[in-house]
């Protein structure tokens, strides 16, 4: 496959912006997928800033859907012009990592761990933002789109819906359960979302935005607080007899969010941290009983592999959930360092951006 292609490229720290590149080509097992709408994530900023490494030259993104436009051998049971979902995490299913059920760890076919495990596109490998993205180990990670979903209605399964809604799985959160959620950005509101499908009683969000408050009650909060009016740890206490929630989730990465989620905590509680942490996360002995409390502090990364995205389709599919209005603001591919302003900058209630 010959030509030129237009990719959001990492050239160093504070230098991402657009630049013409190859297009990539299907190597056994792999697919090209022609990109017809992805995002642009938090993450995508942290490496934009120097808070993640990944090599200069790297094409960043990693929430793709599009159009299957080229098929490498050994790839069966897709065809060029099929519409189709991508996850985050591209998973090659027989690694170590993949036979133990832990797909976002993949080593690869050559068991060779990178920090990120199995989160390939735009961190080891070309992501997609651009025009083309070559997708590894497609037979596992390919999820053809059913009929009558829109790109808008599924884009976001990829990554922070998958990932939001891990929170929950992996705290283990049962019916009836009080969870709280620190942070109301997209993976935030996902994992209020994922709360609530897993059977919580009572769902609690955090954040200090009014626009992003009003959202999370639009999604099904029962409860927002502004931890910049009020002191969110002891109204959580109080909606909880005095006990704490059984699950808190943080959904930002800071210090202080991860701390006020340890302090909301019940005995026997868990805390399930979503963040990546790009500064020095210290726990205060004050803030943290450890065995004597039986609590647990779990982490996890979003889950990968075609059957994780075909299942969350299914949701879509069946009206049990609707991203759509997460998806704030749209540009196109021209436009995107414009949308990397704007998103970086938090400006205009700005929750998600399409490109």
């Amino acid at each position: 496959m010959a030509g030129k292609m237009r990719a959001m490229v990492f050239h160093g720290v504070n230098d991402v912006h657009l630049t013409e590149v190859p297009v990539p080509t299907a190597g056994v097992g792999e697919a090209v997928v022609k990109v017809t709408l992805t995002t642009i994530c938090g993450t995508d900023v942290h490496i934009a800033k120097g808070e993640w490494p990944v090599e200069p030259g790297r094409i960043l993104g990693h929430e793709p859907v599009g159009i299957v436009h080229d098929i490498g051998p050994g790839l069966v049971g897709y065809h060029v012009g099929q519409r189709v979902l991508v996850g985050a995490i591209t998973p090659c299913g027989t690694c170590f990592y993949c036979l133990k059920g832990q797909y976002s760890q993949c080593a690869g076919y050559d068991g060779h761990w990178v920090p990120g495990g199995g989160w390939r596109l735009g961190n080891s490998i070309d992501g997609c933002q651009a025009e083309y993205v070559r997708v590894p180990y497609a037979q596992a990670n390919l999820t053809p789109i059913p009929d009558g979903l829109s790109d808008e209605a599924v884009v976001l399964l990829s990554d922070i819906a998958s990932t939001g809604f891990s929170a929950s799985e992996k705290a283990n959160v049962t019916i009836g359960d009080t969870v709280a959620v620190f942070a109301q950005g997209p993976i935030g509101l996902c994992a209020a979302i994922g709360a609530r499908l897993k059977g919580a009683g009572l769902v609690i969000v955090v954040d200090s935005i009014p626009e992003r408050l009003a959202m999370a009650k639009r999604l099904g909060a029962d409860v927002a607080l502004n931890f910049k009016e009020q002191d969110v740890v002891s109204e959580i206490r109080r909606l909880t007899n005095g006990r704490g929630v059984d699950v808190a989730i943080e959904a930002l990465g800071t210090p202080q969010t991860f701390g006020n989620a340890l302090k909301s905590i019940r005995p026997g509680g868990t805390v399930s941290s979503l963040g990546i942490y790009s500064k020095t996360l210290e726990i205060a002995p004050a803030d943290y009983v450890g065995g004597l409390g039986d609590q647990c502090i779990v982490n996890t990364l979003c889950p990968g592999g075609k059957e994780r995205m075909r299942s969350l389709m299914s949701l879509v599919q069946h009206h049990r959930i609707d991203l759509t209005p997460l998806l704030t603001h749209r540009f196109s591919l021209d436009r995107i360092e414009e949308a990397y302003g704007l998103f970086g900058r938090q400006e205009d209630a700005v929750l998600k951006v399409g490109a």
